[in-house]
């Protein structure tokens, strides 16, 4: 068997699976546990909470429907506290972000540290990283081209 995949997900993929579980994104996290293992960081839940009228108001969701499509979601993901991120980590994506947006800082450090990949729908980031040699960042095309590379091995 082919070993799974570490995929650490970023805030607008994890917004995007909310809003619509049906489109593509949410195809990718439901139907690829063969493949792919997703991580994110602990604050994830902080920010979805922080957010959750908005995010209520453009899927047009009820509280229960948007609940259980959380709910649903969780199951897809561990969640990794930050502070366990050894400060070497932290360092390099800082250097690798500081004129990409510092704001992703811990993504980055969460896949440099579980030597995963980043999955992100930040244009500016996926092409600022691959700029930087950073080539363990996929956008949502990447993930499922490998996906299908992956499932038909």
């Amino acid at each position: 068997a082919t070993r799974v995949k570490k995929i650490i997900v970023d805030t607008n993929i994890i917004f995007s699976c909310l809003l619509n579980s049906q489109g593509i994104i949410g195809d990718l996290i439901f139907n690829s546990d063969t493949v792919f293992e997703f991580y994110s960081n602990q604050y994830m839940r902080i920010e979805i909470r922080r957010h959750w009228n908005k995010l209520k108001k453009i899927s047009k969701l009820t509280d229960t429907e948007l609940e259980t499509a959380y709910d649903k979601m969780l199951t897809k993901f561990i969640f990794i506290n930050e502070e366990l991120i050894p400060q070497k980590h932290w360092e390099k994506a800082e250097s690798l972000l500081i004129h990409i947006d510092l704001d992703d800082t811990d993504f980055v450090a969460l896949s440099t540290y579980l030597k995963g990949s980043l999955w992100t729908g930040d244009k500016s980031l996926y092409e600022g990283l691959k700029t930087k040699r950073f080539h363990s960042v996929y956008n949502t095309q990447d993930l499922l081209k490998l996906r299908n590379k992956l499932t038909t091995l």
